[in-house]
């Protein structure tokens, strides 16, 4: 068993797997109603088991970093594929962000070649009636759509590239609170980071989960081997001293974002009291092509 400040850190490794990843920015009057824009676009988006994509805040945007000048909030989305991740984000900004107050939608990787790009205002300027305008930002297409507090602009196409989810962290605690300020910290650690977002409820999963179910009709169930009520009736992954364990997952842009991430949350969590041992969830490398073992980050 490998430690980091006296904390059990598990030789084993995260497994995570291959999707299609966007970037959009979001623009507003006040960086108040850009935040709020996107809080409701990456609602229901913490893993594509049961949601369209995985979506979170990746940063606060200044005005000096957007297309049109003014605060913005960049949003990460991750799908399975391109098709599923064209679908997922026009939905969203449509009921979203065109719905929310003075707000305008970018394509946040403008560099991706055409045959990578998916319509979002291409699919959204239907919504205009026949009232909408084209126009042209240098050699970037958006759509004007008339609304009744003036007009929304999005952008024609959105680029996508192959990205990385499913990076994790479990953290196991004496009990309940030293586990989740332990989770609690490496979120914070993992937030300034650039390219990456953990999906989950404040960034932090409690059902964690297995594939498959005794119920057919499952596709993923309750992760029990890592549940402390469970100790006695199945085979436990948690030793004596662990009273409740908290999860991290991470998606990013790219392998390297995720390592990194992995590694700011590790060190964090693992400074903090009452943490007894830090592992990571796999399935034995069927599942995911990207491998991330823990003693890689100790440094």
């Amino acid at each position: 068993m490998l430690r980091l400040n006296d904390v059990e850190i598990e030789d084993t490794f995260a497994e995570a797997f291959s999707v299609a990843a966007a970037r959009v920015l979001i623009t507003a009057e006040t960086a108040r109603w850009a935040r709020v824009a996107a809080i409701e676009m990456t609602g229901y988006g913490t893993s594509v088991i049961g949601c369209d994509a995985e979506a979170g805040l990746e940063s606060q945007l200044d005005p000096a970093e957007t297309p049109d000048g003014r605060p913005g909030v960049s949003v990460l989305l991750f799908a399975f594929s391109r098709d599923a991740l064209a679908q997922a984000v026009t939905n969203r900004v449509g009921q979203c962000v065109l719905t929310c107050p003075t707000t305008a939608c970018y394509n946040g990787l403008p560099d991706v070649a055409p045959e990578k790009q998916i319509p979002v205002g291409g699919r959204l300027r239907y919504f205009g009636d026949g009232f909408q305008i084209s126009k042209k930002l240098g050699t970037r297409r958006l759509w004007r759509i008339p609304v009744m507090d003036g007009e929304f602009v999005c952008e024609e196409r959105f680029g996508t590239v192959r990205a990385v989810a499913g990076g994790n962290l479990l953290i196991g605690g004496v009990d309940q609170g030293a586990a989740l300020a332990a989770a609690e910290a490496a979120v914070s650690a993992i937030e300034p980071l650039s390219g990456v977002i953990t999906p989950f409820p404040g960034g932090i999963v409690r059902s964690g989960s297995k594939v498959g179910s005794r119920y057919k009709k499952l596709k993923a169930s309750t992760n029990d081997a890592f549940c402390p009520t469970l100790r006695a009736v199945t085979k436990t992954a948690l030793p004596p001293d662990v009273g409740a364990v908290y999860e991290i997952i991470i998606d990013g842009l790219d392998l390297d974002a995720v390592r990194e991430a992995m590694r700011a949350g590790l060190h964090a969590a693992a400074r903090c009291p009452g943490v007894v041992r830090i592992t990571a969830g796999n399935y034995g490398g069927r599942l995911g092509q990207y491998h991330l073992p823990l003693k890689d980050l100790l440094l």
